[in-house]
């Protein structure tokens, strides 16, 4: 047939911007279109191919052959009707069937479209990213990516040879979505996008900001994901913890960077996957009376020093370790053993990767165009544009994914501080004020006040925890009463003022007492957690053992002594792994924890007192329910700054039941010390630090009855020996 007629009239220019990858509508040109007296035209692009033949797609006989329109590979054949086809393309070395791409109509409803756009598509995994679907009767796979300001986007991966000239993308205005769908393909395949922005410039090859998985570092495609359901047991887990108030309870926290746990040195010092995890990591988690587990960020991230906490794929669990599917078996396999999981989750920057989001399709997409409001110079990062909806319902609907696609229980939010401030870390002249002149940024407080709504209507069983630094006020009251509305905020203050106490030598603390104490007055103006995270053990700060002062015995006796009073104080519990056992040097996170230090009489000591703590933690309500609750909390010794002796009095929900923590912060031994209490009873000895089954001098400490003697402003009082560089905890038995 004439060539003409096969162009349908298109013009050469059109043409050659499709056969050069630069034509921005190929769906114009390609695919099936109406020809003269009712004929069909069916063009396909296939560089490289040798000849097309066109079959019928319901008995697989022969329609047309193929011509060739441009020698680059563009071809065109003209049916008598619109029957469903197939593309039986000659390849140099092979035979390939398939279904026509363009062959099909748009993809995404206008709903969708409608949602992305208001940013208010929660479900956002189920329109953009890779998604394995059925059209038509077909199997493959529907890719979609927002890129309103690019040229041309075309899908790349294995499947076409990495060739941007081989699936150019519909767009769908006016949101700016580009879309296709690959028949055939199924989960497993690689992929990125290849974008050319407004000026015509071919950009780095971007990784799916929805990708749902990706290759393990250092390698950078996205991955088709399955869309089959995870294989679930835990709906009994699921059903208790939305039938319960979430943070009303014990809440003890092991935080873990899972690449650094345990590393397997017989094979080339590798990382254990989610697997090997399961099968090692939550027996050990369970045997210790954590009750929940806090992974470092499980995002994929490009740059495995930042330890997650660049992410740049915030829908995809890193490859490092496994699966998507094989997180999910982790997940699961907490929840059957009684164990929450938290992420850590960061949405306060991404890295400048060229793969990655910045500037993604050519312009400030995700980011701020300004770096006054688009980069943090402390971390060599970008800052997500939270005044554009499409940015903002990105975000909250990673959260979600989370949280209803894997079943996580909660989300840390991290470097919240950063957010909520337009000059945090800057210079006067480095930052834009709002639009009342002042610093706050009022885009960030409204998009954490619809995240924790949203969260907390969708997911009844999840909870939110803020790391924030600041005395940023009502940050975990509930958003319909003016606040950010967090669960729970990381008691930041608290870790510096305590941990700059008992880095003092004792000698000197008598002059820091303040500082022991001083959390206590303000410790419900907020609901907190105490977190002696994985900060505090890096870049130089040494382990929480090096930073106690004296020689190796007190050193433990102090951190034994600290542990105490942490587990007796108001707040929900975190620890860094590698603390409990009392590591020697700080983290690093291209080895092991120090597993070996446990068969040390003073490690393995350290661990038990930890798992005792936990147990007892758990067991009283005493010693949890005061955590936000201030009825359940009272001084019974906080002015001794003399001998370096606090005393704390928690009591449950009743003040029927009541726990007596006594800490003495010097090396002196306080015989006879007398401590007030409210009322009379016995005092039952529950956990002294200084056991020696812990490690300690093993020095006695018995049982106590209350006196009607005052003391500490309290009309009874007890009698005790306090160890030196101890914590003992007595348990109210009331006659």
């Amino acid at each position: 047939m004439d060539a003409l007629l096969l162009s349908g009239g298109i013009a050469p220019e059109a043409i050659s911007a499709l056969v050069e990858g630069r034509h921005g509508d190929p769906f114009s040109i390609l695919g099936p279109h109406a020809g003269a007296d009712g004929e069909v035209v069916v063009r396909a692009f296939l560089p490289g191919a040798v000849g097309l033949t066109i079959l019928d797609r319901s008995n697989g006989a022969q329609l047309a052959v193929a011509s060739l329109l441009h020698p680059a590979g563009l071809f065109a054949a003209t049916l008598t009707e619109g029957a469903a086809y197939l593309l039986q393309i000659q390849w140099p070395d092979a035979v390939q069937v398939t279904e026509d791409p363009y062959s099909f109509g748009v993809q995404l409803g206008d709903l969708d479209l409608h949602l992305i756009g208001q940013g208010t598509h929660y479900n956002l995994t189920q329109a953009l990213g890779a998604n394995p679907v059925t059209v038509e009767g077909v199997e493959g796979v529907r890719f979609a990516v927002w890129a309103p300001n690019a040229r041309r986007v075309s899908v790349v991966g294995d499947f076409n040879a990495w060739d941007g000239r081989r699936h150019p993308m519909r767009l769908r205005q006016p949101v700016g979505i580009w879309e296709i769908f690959v028949p055939r393909l199924t989960a497993g395949e690689r992929y990125k996008y290849e974008i050319i922005d407004q000026h015509g410039t071919v950009l780095p090859q971007k990784a799916d900001p929805v990708g749902r998985s990706a290759e393990a570092a250092p390698s950078t495609a996205s991955i088709v994901a399955s869309s089959a359901p995870f294989d679930w047991h835990d709906a009994d887990w699921m059903r208790s913890q939305r039938e319960r108030t979430k943070i009303d309870g014990p809440m003890s926290v092991y935080e873990v960077h899972v690449g650094s746990w345990v590393r397997d040195l017989a094979d080339g010092n590798r990382s254990l996957d989610w697997i090997e995890l399961s099968q090692r990591m939550i027996p050990y988690v369970r045997d210790m009376g954590f009750t929940h587990i806090e992974l470092l960020p499980i995002m994929e991230h490009p740059f495995g020093g930042s330890w997650g906490y660049q992410p740049l794929g915030l829908f995809a669990p890193t490859g490092r370790y496994g699966t998507p599917e094989d997180f999910a078996y982790f997940i699961d396999r907490c929840h059957a053993h009684g164990i929450g999981v938290i992420l850590d989750w960061v949405p306060a920057h991404f890295p400048t990767d060229i793969w990655g989001m910045a500037r993604f399709d050519g312009t400030a997409l995700y980011e701020h165009e300004d770096p006054r409001e688009g980069f943090h110079k402390d971390w060599n990062t970008l800052i997500y544009n939270l005044g554009r909806n499409e940015v903002k319902g990105f975000l909250i609907a990673s959260a979600l994914e989370w949280l209803e696609r894997y079943h996580v229980d909660g989300l840390r939010v991290d470097a919240v501080a950063s957010m909520l401030y337009r000059d945090y870390s800057r210079a006067a002249d480095e930052w834009i004020p709002n639009k009342f002149g002042g610093r706050e940024n009022l885009e960030s407080i409204e998009f954490f006040k619809h995240l924790n709504s949203i969260i907390h209507t969708r997911c009844p069983h999840a909870f939110t925890v803020a790391e924030e630094s600041t005395a940023f006020p009502d940050v975990t009251r509930p958003p319909e009463e003016g606040g950010l509305g967090f669960d729970l905020k990381w008691n930041m203050g608290w870790m510096h003022d305590s941990l700059h106490y008992v880095e003092e030598d004792p000698v000197y603390r008598r002059y820091h007492h303040g500082s022991i104490t001083f959390g206590m007055v303000y410790a419900y103006t907020e609901r907190f957690m105490l977190p002696l995270s994985h900060d505090e053990v890096v870049h130089g700060k040494g382990s929480l053992l090096l930073k106690m002062p004296g020689d190796v015995w007190q050193k433990f006796a102090n951190l034994r002594a600290y542990f105490g009073f942490m587990w007796g104080h108001p707040g929900k519990k975190l620890l860094f792994m590698g603390g409990e056992i009392g590591q020697s040097s700080e983290w690093n996170h291209d080895a092991s924890v120090h597993w070996d230090l446990i068969d040390d009489p003073m490690h393995g000591g350290l661990q038990r007192l930890v798992r005792d703590l936990n147990r007892l933690y758990v067991q009283h309500a005493a010693l949890h329910y005061g955590d936000i609750h201030p009825d359940g909390f009272e001084w019974a010794v906080v002015d001794d700054a003399e001998n370096s002796v606090l005393a704390m009095l928690r009591y449950d929900r009743e003040r029927q039941g009541a726990v007596l923590v006594v800490s003495n912060f010097t090396p002196v031994p306080r015989t006879g010390y007398r401590i007030g209490v409210s009322g009379g009873g016995s005092w039952q000895v529950i956990l002294n630090s200084d056991a020696g089954v812990y490690g300690g001098a093993n020095s006695y400490v018995g049982d106590a009855t209350a006196e009607p003697i005052a003391a500490h402003g309290h009309p009874f009082s007890i009698q005790a020996d306090l160890p030196a560089l101890s914590t003992v905890m007595f348990r109210l038995t009331r006659e």
